[in-house]
């Protein structure tokens, strides 16, 4: 009897834990159940399953309306766009306040990729220094330097002339204003069509080579009279010519055969079964080009395959030649002789200049090397190098300063260092220049003491060049484009002797002027 009442009493315990256990797994998958559903209903989730837009502000109002909660709206939608978190995939647009989803590639059903979106962002930029610009709201470069504050300076011995003068250079750039320049031609249509590729201005800043884009395809060249670049009419005649070529032009220069400025060294690509070519177009081809001096001059072609670069000799030593950088070699032509030198190098020659004092010819490579060429030894061995300085990237610009100790470069990873000849090292570096393949120059101007280059976010940036200050920041009038990287040349008396300092822009079929105030 003991025995079945034990028994009995096991099997009730055995039922009472049976029925909680029953009890607490019915609670538990309840509560699966409930989280499951806020699970696909949370958006965060749902998000990855669906391609519908996000707003995570949406998310942040229901987690900030709880009971109690005396939160104001603005400090709730405040915090919910600056914690944003980034999702791959996913961007978040701050003014809409959403997720848009992003899928890889350039097509028309997506048209929201990573490139549009920094373009956007580019042109919003772009847009707002040029608004900044048109309410002349000019920034000074340096703090504390304006023109009554210098001249005060001056006055007490502060500064010296050399200085007072570099300062109210810069103080001058920073005030430039654009304007933009009426060009007058014998074919206006032609104006309105074709495209400015390249400006080039010679060693008086009288004359303005251009080669443009024609719409049919090719190119075509002319010269621009400055002389009538004159505040505040800017009307400029463009002489033509009908000299048209359907090669690429990679490189020019101005050549002083007859006289100064003469003709334009042109480095034309080959282009199916013709080959490439340097050749020499006479300015006086151009009509009035350079009234009374210019006389019928030599027009003529050297049959070069491959030429990167050009550069004509100022030098006594090596009078009436030029210079092409082919790949792999240094050809050195006399015009009138027409003898050649080659000198070997290791890699592509993408730009060249010839020192004025010394018989010298820099060149600035692909493989990022700069080597410099002495002219009074022959090509045989390795006697004709005179400096070697190296960057980590192809070297696209080189300029020599006028005392021939230093030389500045600049390269396709956006790198512009001045290095010391002497010393073979870099002693200033000037950042913010934009480039990462192409083929773009430098200027640089001592007289003013500054530097200019277009980077290829089409921005026309000005250093200083005594110290590497960035003066300015010139936005481009068009949208930013590849194919629309703006052409500049900045001289110290733009139209000759008698004219003013400034910087002319061309861009698109327009002509731009940056003059002093």
């Amino acid at each position: 009897m003991k025995q079945l009442l034990r028994s009995k009493h096991r099997h009730k315990h055995m039922y009472v834990i049976f029925f909680f256990l029953f009890s607490e797994m019915s609670k538990n998958w309840q509560s699966r159940r409930r989280h499951g559903r806020r699970f696909l209903q949370n958006p965060w989730f749902r998000l990855h399953d669906s391609n519908e837009s996000y707003n995570p502000g949406a998310l942040q109002s229901t987690r900030d309306s709880s009971p109690g909660d005396d939160e104001s709206p603005s400090t709730s939608s405040s915090t919910g766009s600056s914690s944003v978190p980034d999702l791959p995939g996913y961007y978040f647009d701050p003014e809409k306040k959403r997720y848009f989803r992003l899928l890889p590639g350039h097509n028309n059903c997506n048209p929201l990729t990573r490139e549009s979106i920094l373009q956007r962002e580019m042109e919003k930029k772009r847009l707002q220094l040029l608004e900044e610009e048109d309410n002349q709201k000019k920034k000074i470069a340096r703090l504390g330097f304006n023109a009554t504050s210098m001249l005060r300076k001056s006055q007490l011995g502060f500064l010296n002339v050399t200085n007072y003068c570099r300062l109210a250079h810069e103080l001058r750039v920073s005030c430039m204003q654009r304007k933009k320049v009426h060009i007058h031609s014998s074919d206006p249509s032609a104006l309105a069509s074709d495209r400015f590729n390249l400006i080039l201005a010679d060693t008086n800043s009288d004359r303005l080579f251009t080669v443009n884009d024609v719409k049919v395809g090719g190119s075509k060249y002319g010269i621009i009279n400055l002389r009538g670049l004159k505040i505040p009419s800017l009307k400029v005649h463009m002489h033509e010519n009908l000299y048209f070529t359907n090669r690429k032009v990679n490189s020019v220069c101005w050549a002083s055969l007859n006289h100064l400025d003469s003709h334009i060294l042109l480095c034309l690509m080959g282009l199916a079964e013709t080959p490439g070519c340097a050749t020499l177009l006479p300015a006086s081809l151009f009509v009035s080009s350079h009234p009374g001096v210019d006389r019928p001059g030599m027009l003529c072609s050297f049959r070069i395959p491959g030429a990167w670069s050009c550069a004509w000799s100022l030098n006594i030593q090596a009078n009436n030649c030029f210079s092409t950088g082919l790949s792999r070699r240094v050809l050195l032509t006399n015009v009138v002789t027409g003898h050649q030198q080659s000198f070997g190098t290791s890699s592509d020659v993408l730009t060249q200049q010839f020192a004025l004092l010394a018989p010298l010819l820099f060149n600035g490579c692909r493989s990022g090397e700069i080597f410099a060429i002495d002219l009074r030894c022959g090509n045989q061995g390795n006697g004709w190098r005179a400096a070697r300085l190296f960057h980590d990237s192809a070297v696209t610009s080189v300029q020599i300063l006028q005392e021939e100790q230093w030389v500045m470069a600049s390269d396709m990873a956006g790198k512009i260092k001045l290095w010391d000849l002497r010393t073979t090292k870099c002693i200033r570096q000037y950042e913010g220049h934009v480039n990462e393949h192409a083929y773009l120059p430098l200027h640089v101007h001592e007289e003013e003491g500054i530097v200019v280059a277009v980077g290829q976010d089409c921005y026309t940036r000005i250093w200083s060049l005594n110290d590497a200050q960035l003066l300015r920041t010139i936005p481009s009038p068009y949208p930013a484009s590849k194919a629309d990287i703006p052409s500049v040349a900045f001289s110290s008396r733009l139209g000759g002797f008698r004219g003013g300092p400034g910087l002319l822009m061309a861009v698109q079929q327009d002509l731009y002027c940056f003059s002093y105030g």
